[in-house]
């Protein structure tokens, strides 16, 4: 059975099942033809006993008929047609006047059958239905009187519908079998068209898609979702080569920068200071190397999922305040402003190191891209069950048609023409990301050369 194509299997399965219900239906249609069929004859017989039973007397102390006339009816004397056959019996139990149709044959009185109790036997070469029953004469039995019926004809015309049922029943199985599959094919040709669709897909060729069958049923659904799983397969791995592409590059700049800053020194003797100074400028290389690699193993580790969030009770305000103490030495250098100010506390619950790289994320962009001597701004405020985090800057701001890129890995607007900022264009890519794991929603508004506003929404709960 193992062998069979899933094809063969449903015709073979739904042959089997339509089988035993279709051999079911014929030996109940047989049953009840049959049963009809003796039903009649058994009225038949008994409205012959009560006819007989009541033409019958005691002449001369022997059993006799009264009518002498009813042997020359057709139905006594003949065999042929619709014959009725008739033998009575003393209470001896030997026969003492028969119809004439019976010839020199003789029928039997079965010793102990019941009154009105009928039963199938042979009269010679003629299968017959017989009744018998006692004849009474003043509460006495007197004799007995055995009357049958051919059944012939009916016994022929249960052959017929034997035969039929019997000569049918293959010949129904053998074209329900092959009709069975032929649609059981059709019906599974969507499942055909899915597996020789996924068996032509491979990793340099993602764009097949399986054709959706014009019936939604359960075999469109199932190819919608394969083609869906498709979809979501084509852009991860889009997005993997384009996120190599760009890790690659953002780490061979800074150590082609290294390298080329080595190879200088080492061309010729230099003064200390010289080869201090360009040691330093190696060291600042390296930290940006160093925070690249950890902002990339970040986010590596958040796409596949593997950073469980704890739920932990956190004082927003002082995240923002660690935050900033982290940033005061840049702050310091750009001589920047910061409006910082709350009366009272702001709790949430949520997971404190992952809050701390959002926030440490936009206070980063916000002084990075803030001009000399500009001011941030940050406000916290309660709203119902919800608490904002509002950080505003008056630095480069974002053109317009660029804010809806500014979540993509390694996207920098305009980052030629700021070649002074560094960066590598992951930070608010870190920060979407992560406000999507801790369900907090973010909102970035933007106005070239005007600054840059990011706003968090934390449920308090």
């Amino acid at each position: 059975m193992k062998s069979l194509s899933f094809r063969n299997r449903i015709a073979f399965y739904n042959l089997i099942s339509t089988a035993t219900i279709i051999f079911g239906v014929f030996v109940i249609i047989y049953s009840i033809v049959s049963l009809s069929v003796n039903r009649d004859i058994n009225n038949d017989l008994a409205m012959e006993i009560d006819i007989h039973k009541n033409q019958v007397e005691i002449q001369k102390g022997e059993v006799r008929l009264v009518d002498e006339e009813e042997w020359g009816e057709v139905e006594h004397n003949e065999i042929n047609i619709n014959p009725v056959f008739v033998q009575v019996f003393d209470k001896n139990r030997n026969s003492v006047e028969k119809s004439p149709n019976l010839k020199d044959e003789s029928l039997r009185l079965i010793p102990n059958k019941g009154e009105n109790d009928y039963c199938n036997t042979y009269l010679g070469d003629i299968a017959i239905r017989q009744v018998q029953t006692a004849l009474t004469n003043k509460g006495n039995t007197v004799g007995y009187v055995v009357i049958p019926m051919s059944v012939e004809a009916p016994k022929k015309v249960l052959e017929n519908l034997l035969y039929t049922l019997f000569t049918i029943f293959p010949i129904i199985l053998f074209l329900l079998f092959f009709l069975t599959r032929y649609i059981a094919g059709r019906s599974i040709k969507p499942a055909l068209n899915i597996i020789n669709t996924t068996s032509r897909i491979t990793n340099n060729n993602f764009n097949e898609r399986i054709v959706l069958p014009r019936n939604k049923d359960e075999l469109y659904v199932l190819s919608k979702s394969i083609n869906d799983l498709l979809d979501r397969i084509e852009d991860a791995i889009e997005r993997e080569k384009q996120f190599t592409s760009d890790a690659s590059h953002e780490l061979r700049t800074p150590l082609a920068v290294i390298k080329g800053t080595l190879e200088v020194l080492i061309r010729k003797p230099r003064e200390i200071q010289h080869y201090e100074e360009k040691i330093k400028y190696c060291v600042t290389e390296v930290d940006r190397l160093n925070n690249l690699v950890d902002q990339l193993l970040l986010l590596a580790r958040f796409e596949n999922q593997k950073k469980i969030v704890k739920a932990e009770n956190i004082l927003l305000d002082e995240v923002v305040l660690q935050s900033l103490q982290r940033y005061s030495s840049r702050i310091e250098v750009k001589k920047l402003t910061i409006d910082f100010k709350f009366k009272e506390h702001f709790r949430i619950v949520s997971d404190g190191y992952l809050v701390s790289i959002i926030i440490d994320n936009l206070v980063s962009n916000a002084v990075k891209y803030s001009k000399d001597n500009g001011q941030i701004a940050i406000h916290l405020k309660m709203e119902q069950d919800t608490i904002s985090f509002r950080i505003s800057d008056e630095g480069i701001g974002i053109d317009a048609k660029d804010l809806s890129k500014i979540y993509e890995q390694f996207y920098r607007s305009e980052a030629t023409e700021h070649v002074e900022i560094k960066g590598n264009g992951l930070g608010l890519s870190i920060v979407k990301k992560l406000c999507v794991l801790l369900g907090i929603g973010i909102e970035v508004k933007s106005e070239k050369d005007c600054g840059t506003t990011a706003i968090l929404y934390f449920k308090k709960n």
